[in-house]
């Protein structure tokens, strides 16, 4: 791309200045609009050191209210952020719906630093560049504008500036050893850089290149570009973002009425024997997770009142309380619903080397959201080729994914459901909500059953909890979670 770019003409000062004040005004006023509309706009700054990424963003946001942008300086990942998969801290940055996210370098800037420094290159580049393409796909089929800019200048004007830079004592510290290797290397980076360009110039989040050369003409395309991007996806926002087809190995799942739930039961005593060195067993694996720096994420989903808590606090109890968090997932939050959907279970992942149990998930969209309606068919339908994209992601950063169906019948729900009724002491985990699901159960077995055969994936099946004995539930999961764990671990 780089290599092809041909530069605009630059309008003369005078008509530069008029389009100027005009597209600053045209942008408070989209501003407001996006707002009523309800778009997010997230708008990633790359480009050459000392080519004016900082400066232009600062100019740009002059014509925002500030109460509806956030600017982040995308440094290189911390050590925390090390500990999490590759796009974590972006996932992280992305706006609520109606307002801006400014990033001053951030996903390229990594991935072909790295390239730089060979600490990249080959498959593992490969992996990489597919994350990227299906994250930015993933947020504009949402109904995210995501904007690209790389803003370019010669060898001969950032070598300039970097020297401007480095010959005042305030700003001289702006100018890293990393930089001036640019320069000196300017022509390999320049080649590192169109590679990746190409690579993910998608025609939903397509590269711009920013002439940067003259630093109000950088403004100007920037604005430009930015004013008819905004305009296009406030028309576009209730256009329907095709449904993929699924790319990923399934494997054969059961329906639900096919899982024989009779004869599937422990002894009392047969119980606490095994509890007890199971429990013993999964300990002695938590302290070789942490020693081997390897995450797990283990989720449950359910009937109402088939034993997922109890389930869940079998597990725990042989855990380090300094290794584990378990997340209730209820409603979304204000800000949670006016981001993608998976953004609240990015920003609940684990560090490698510990636990994250999820009671209840991700696949409420294809569940609850569906039958309530609170997403449209077109978002439902999506979501399984999201979700394996996303347990894909984890995946390869390395996480074992245990995912747990909790299954009754409907008699054992309503006996369970009637103890906790006339039971005061239970009758906090009994609400009208869960009478009114309930009545829904048929329709809630036909989601649950294409749930399980378009997301049961090689590398994140998942596994039916028979739980009319809760013991014998119990009991399958300490195994299932221990098998799976040693599995990862035999390598290691």
């Amino acid at each position: 791309m780089l290599k092809e770019w041909i530069p605009a003409e630059i309008p003369e000062k005078e008509e530069m200045e008029i389009q100027l004040d005009r597209d600053r005004d045209k942008l408070y006023e989209l501003q407001m609009k996006i707002k009523e509309y309800k778009v997010p706009v997230l708008v990633l700054f790359e480009g050459w050191a000392a080519a004016g990424k900082g400066s232009t963003i600062g100019k740009v946001i002059k014509n925002i209210d500030p109460r509806f942008f956030k600017v982040a300086a995308m440094s290189a990942p911390s050590e925390e952020e090390l500990r999490k998969p590759f796009l974590y801290r972006y996932m992280k940055q992305i706006p609520e719906e109606g307002k801006f996210t400014f990033l001053d370098s951030g996903w390229m800037e990594q991935i072909t630093g790295e390239v730089l420094k060979k600490e990249l290159s080959g498959p593992e580049y490969e992996k990489r560049i597919e994350s990227i393409r299906r994250f930015e796909r993933q947020l504009t089929d949402n109904g995210y504008l995501v904007l690209k800019f790389f803003m370019h200048i010669k060898k001969e004007e950032q070598d300039s500036r970097l020297k401007n830079l480095m010959e005042e004592e305030d700003t001289s510290w702006r100018v890293t050893k990393f930089d001036r290797w640019q320069n000196e290397h300017y022509g390999k980076c320049k080649k590192v850089f169109d590679r990746y360009m190409k690579d993910t110039n998608l025609p939903s989040a397509p590269w711009y290149i920013i002439d940067a050369e003259n630093r109000k003409w950088a403004e100007l395309q920037v604005m430009d570009i930015l004013i008819s991007s905004i305009e296009v996806a406030m028309q576009n926002r209730n256009h329907s973002s095709p449904i993929l087809q699924n790319v990923f190995p399934l494997v054969k799942m059961p329906k639900l009425a096919e899982v024989e739930l009779q004869n599937k039961e422990i002894s009392e005593e047969e119980y606490r024997s095994e509890l007890k060195s199971l429990q013993r067993r999964l300990g002695e694996l938590h302290n070789r997770l942490y020693r081997k720096r390897v995450p797990v994420i283990i989720t449950y989903e359910g009937w109402d009142a088939a034993g997922k808590g109890g389930n869940i606090k079998r597990i725990t109890g042989a855990l380090d309380p300094r290794g584990y968090e378990v997340h209730p997932i209820a409603s979304p939050e204000p800000h949670e619903k006016s981001r993608h959907y998976l953004w609240r279970f990015w920003t609940r992942l684990p560090k490698d080397g510990h636990i994250a149990i999820f009671d209840r998930t991700w696949y409420g969209r294809v569940m609850v959201e569906r039958l309530e309606g609170f997403c449209t068919e077109n978002d439902w339908k999506r979501a399984y080729n999201e979700i394996n994209e996303f347990e894909k992601e984890l995946s390869d950063w390395g996480a074992v994914i245990i995912k747990f169906w909790v299954q009754i019948d409907k008699d054992t729900q309503l006996a369970r459901f009637t103890d906790r009724q006339n039971n005061p002491e239970k009758q906090w985990k009994i609400t009208d909500e869960d009478w009114r699901n309930r009545e829904k159960w048929d329709a809630y077995e036909v989601a649950v059953d294409e749930m399980l055969q378009k997301t049961n994936t090689s590398f994140a099946p998942w596994h039916v909890l028979e739980s009319v004995d809760k013991k014998y539930a119990r009991i399958k999961a300490l195994k299932i979670v221990i098998s799976e764990i040693e599995k990862a671990l035999k390598d290691k």
